[in-house]
């Protein structure tokens, strides 16, 4: 099969180049002056670290950052270093989001703060990890659990980092399965309105859903997410010798992961330069669709990919939540929830409103499981209940 790569049209081709060398770009990116804080006397921008750098360099220096490296993105139980882990999602929603920023002349270092930290929350074990601590709070507390808005937590609570506002928001906002074929900002008025919003988060879990990116670059980001997952989801799979490329019918953006990546940020960019709003032209919107609804079918559905989560991981996950909720009840200093989580947060000797310790013990113990690489989250279980029959089998490259 012949391989399909789009280009711009002429046109457009014509008119970005004539923008450029007239230096009449359309001034469409957030404009750095108008930042919100939490504190606006910290953290003032200079020539060196403008508003956004700094933001990322609290991002990539976050404890929880190095633990991206061994979350699951899909496929759990692999030892397989060709197989994506979440350190590399997050790289490639950054460079898909920020090449069709370049393009659209945004503010690229917004679009790299929010990519970075979008998924800083997630839990080990992916969205079958998510699902499972998102009922385990549920079941104590009433209140529901969003990777997208424990990101936002990690980094606005956890570390009172005193990160922006515009950055929050792309980042609580980034919901990746949700696609549209038009993205317009929503204006955020200020930190009360974004405190309402996650709040409604917490009590409803279908909230999550109607959140809105305030900027271009929240949008850009939003849908650079779910291009950046669905080609590389099925080169993963087809590594992992569970499918061949060939089941997948192509269309308009084609098979491969390169041509999907290609073709969605060529029509973006020819919908949406100089538009106040990120655009998918309805032919291109319908093969985004239909290229997600196969990976759901062939790849997020299949008992392969789900059935040993939910006999290993979904118990597992139980057991530490009701085993660290009472260590932490009973004031058991010894337990890893005092010495290896509440120690590890505290060390970073953030200001905070009031200590880490005092917050509600479902919520720490709910931060900690988030905190949780996969291979922590196994050990953990492994030296919490030595005796347990529930092992994790991981595949090698030879297997």
């Amino acid at each position: 099969m012949a391989l399909n790569y789009e280009n711009l049209s002429p046109e457009m081709t014509q008119r970005m180049e004539q923008d450029r060398r007239n230096n009449t770009l359309p001034r469409m990116g957030f404009q750095e002056e108008n930042v919100l804080r939490r504190d606006g006397e910290r953290d003032r921008a200079n020539l060196i670290r403008t508003a956004f750098i700094r933001d990322i360099d609290k991002i990539i220096h976050c404890p929880y950052y190095n633990r991206y490296a061994d979350k699951t993105q899909v496929f759990s139980f692999y030892k397989n270093d060709d197989i994506t882990r979440r350190a590399l999602h997050v790289q490639l929603v950054s460079r898909i989001a920020r090449t069709i920023g370049k393009a659209l002349n945004l503010n690229l270092d917004l679009i790299e703060a929010i990519a970075l930290g979008h998924d800083i929350g997630h839990t080990p074990f992916g969205h079958a990890g998510e699902e499972y601590l998102d009922q385990l709070l549920s079941a104590h507390t009433g209140r529901r659990f969003s990777h997208n808005i424990h990101s936002v937590r990690v980094l606005d609570q956890i570390y009172p980092y005193n990160i922006s506002l515009q950055t929050l928001n792309g980042i609580a906002a980034h919901d990746g399965e949700l696609e549209l074929s038009e993205y317009r900002p929503r204006p955020l008025a200020d930190f009360a309105e974004f405190d309402r919003q996650m709040e409604g988060c917490y009590r409803e879990k279908g909230n999550v859903k109607k959140l809105v990116p305030a900027t271009l670059e929240g949008c850009v980001m939003r849908i650079s997410d779910i291009i950046a997952y669905l080609g590389k989801d099925r080169q993963d799979a087809e590594r992992a010798n569970l499918i061949d490329h060939s089941v997948f019918c192509g269309g308009k953006l084609g098979v491969h992961n390169a041509e999907i990546i290609n073709n969605l940020i060529v029509n973006i960019i020819e919908n949406s330069y100089g538009k106040p709003y990120i655009k998918l032209d309805e032919e291109h919107f319908a093969a985004l669709q239909t290229a997600k609804q196969e990976n759901y079918r062939l790849i997020y559905k299949q008992d392969q990919v789900r059935a040993d989560l939910d006999i290993t991981v979904r118990p597992m996950m139980a057991e530490l939540y009701e085993q660290l909720l009472a260590d932490l009840k009973n004031g058991n200093t010894a337990s890893p929830i005092f010495s290896h989580h509440i120690g590890y947060v505290n060390r970073a000797h953030y200001r905070r409103e009031f200590p880490y310790e005092e917050t509600e013990p479902n919520q720490i113990v709910t931060d900690y499981i988030a905190s949780m690489t996969d291979d922590y989250f196994i050990d953990l279980h492994t030296y919490l209940f030595p005796k347990s029959k529930l092992k994790i089998e991981y595949k090698g490259y030879f297997d």
